[in-house]
């Protein structure tokens, strides 16, 4: 895809985003640009690299790498990485990796990794590892349970339907 094609993606006040403010990389399909307030449509393209300003909605297919300021909404397939800014909202499938700042929302799918700062909210499937900061609960609606996280104490969740967790 040349960078005329990737404009037509890339939207800024509901109108395609200047040639002149953003960076296209057809070998290595990354997109970059500083400016914020973007919607990208890359939903079914993979191994993308997107680096952009903040408060952006992203669509993108599997095997993407995010890098971008605060308050991005995305909405991916599998096998990315974010590292974002603070008050992100995720929506992914299944082997994500993130590192964020406060205030996020996960949905996702299974086998993710998270290490994130304060006040965020997850709804994963099984598998995933947390790294939170302060003042954290996990709220187990398959059991409905709650357990408040200690410091840096690190535990592993006992199995779909069976209460408690072990210290790891």
């Amino acid at each position: 895809m040349d960078k005329k094609e990737i404009q037509q993606r890339v939207l800024q006040n509901g109108k395609p985003l200047s040639l002149d403010k953003f960076e296209w990389d057809e070998k290595t399909n990354t997109f970059s640009s500083d400016e914020d307030n973007l919607i990208l449509d890359f939903k079914e393209i993979n191994n993308c690299i997107f680096k952009t300003g903040s408060y952006c909605t992203i669509k993108a297919g599997n095997d993407c790498t995010f890098s971008t300021g605060s308050g991005c909404t995305f909405n991916t397939g599998s096998n990315c990485v974010f590292s974002t800014g603070s008050g992100c909202t995720f929506d992914t499938e299944s082997y994500c990796v993130f590192s964020t700042g406060s205030g996020c929302t996960f949905r996702t799918g299974s086998y993710c990794t998270f290490d994130t700062e304060s006040y965020c909210v997850f709804s994963t499937g099984s598998g995933c590892t947390f790294n939170t900061g302060s003042n954290c609960v996990v709220v187990r609606r398959d059991t409905y349970e709650v357990i408040k996280l200690e410091g840096d104490k690190k535990i592993r969740l006992n199995g779909d339907n069976i209460k408690g967790y072990k210290d790891e």
